[in-house]
């Protein structure tokens, strides 16, 4: 049997362990996903002390399975720490950070959210293939389906998300900078922001100093915290979400605006067009001047935006919540068949006295 370890925060990861926890049948344990030295010790203290095994449901808990003396599995959302490290990270971090790609290696099994986050395991780790299954994020279609409560009484552009550097917002705000030059088209269109700064307050001081700089005072606005319902609802009334991201191990906000029938411009790169398959429309995360032609495509071409609408939610159709759980309970009986095989190899054989595998010894 498996032991689930759930976060509690807000964030796609841990709408990922919350959304599973919910679904697969298996005991679950609540923790946040950040911790104190006391409190891991804590945690591996109560986890030693189950007979489960153990499912981690986040790669910032894989330091722990270090310290467990039992197999476990982690599922690895991304490896942003290896592929976009802080520059600001302290010692400690940059320890835990070393803890965790360790972690990953003595892992029996690690689960992939996608073919790209697999990709970077094998690159930046070494992890072998056959110790990666990709199972990929779902949605929650009872919330997130086209809905018809308007959010502003003007047209607008979303983003959803933080402002860490590898988000790219800067680019976004010079691609919307670049379409307001033409105020008879876009005069009263906006873009609005929903998700809090991130890791740090200077991400939300540089972004209002890039704003000022574009001269966009007036045309970002930005919503802190919302409900999954509304979100929503902001998905269903925008002209587009834009997702420019350097770097995304899935990218869940892509496919909830699809399933609520908001058009998508995703960034080609990472694990966005993978995600996306043919339902979005790719940019060069790096080029302003693209993303700016591919907001007003989106947002003055009736036909294409209809097209993506109607791709985007076929595409959405085919991630849920319900399969994501089927999967990892399919890999949950596959491990546990494998270790049961491997502990009939060495039990003593109950006919010969001799264990399995290792030939009697010759009696003269």
């Amino acid at each position: 049997m498996v032991l689930l370890v759930a976060t509690v925060e807000k964030s796609g990861i841990d709408r990922y362990s919350q959304e599973l926890s919910r679904r697969v049948s298996v005991p679950t344990m609540q923790s946040r996903r950040y911790l104190s030295l006391r409190d891991s010790f804590r945690l591996v203290r109560q986890l030693r002390q189950t007979s489960h095994q153990i499912h981690l449901t986040s790669q910032h808990f894989a330091r722990h399975g270090l310290f467990l003396g039992k197999p476990f599995i982690v599922t690895v959302h991304d490896l942003v720490r290896i592929c976009f490290p802080f520059t600001s990270e302290t010692i400690p971090e940059k320890l835990g950070l070393r803890l965790d790609a360790l972690g990953l290696k003595k892992a029996q099994h690690i689960i992939a959210v996608s073919e790209c986050t697999k990709a970077d395991l094998m690159h930046y780790l070494g992890i072998p293939e056959d110790k990666i299954t990709v199972i990929y994020n779902g949605v929650d279609h009872t919330v997130f389906r086209p809905v018809h409560e308007r959010r502003f009484d003007f047209p607008y552009l979303l983003y959803v998300g933080t402002e860490r550097p590898r988000k790219n917002l800067g680019t976004l705000l010079r691609a919307f900078a670049l379409l307001k030059t033409d105020t008879a088209t876009f005069g009263e269109l906006k873009l609005v922001k929903v998700g809090g700064a991130g890791r740090t307050d200077k991400f939300r001081h540089k972004t209002l100093s890039e704003v000022r700089r574009l001269g966009l005072e007036d045309q970002v606005i930005f919503v802190d915290g919302v409900s999954d319902q509304s979100l929503a609802s902001y998905y269903s009334s925008a002209a587009a979400l834009i997702m420019p991201s350097l770097y995304e191990g899935f990218g869940l906000p892509l496919i909830e605006a699809m399933a609520c029938g908001c058009p998508v411009i995703a960034s080609n790169s990472s694990s966005l067009p993978e995600v996306a398959g043919n339902a979005a429309l790719l940019i060069d995360p790096l080029d302003s001047y693209g993303l700016s032609e591919a907001m007003r495509r989106v947002t003055t071409d009736y036909a294409l935006k209809q097209e993506l609408v109607k791709k985007g939610l076929g595409r959405a159709k085919q991630f849920s919540w319900e399969r994501t759980a089927r999967e990892t309970m399919q890999l949950y009986h596959r491990i546990e068949a494998d270790l049961a095989t491997d502990k009939r190899r060495i039990m003593p054989s109950q006919d010969a006295g001799e264990p399995i595998g290792v030939p009697p010894l010759r009696r003269r």
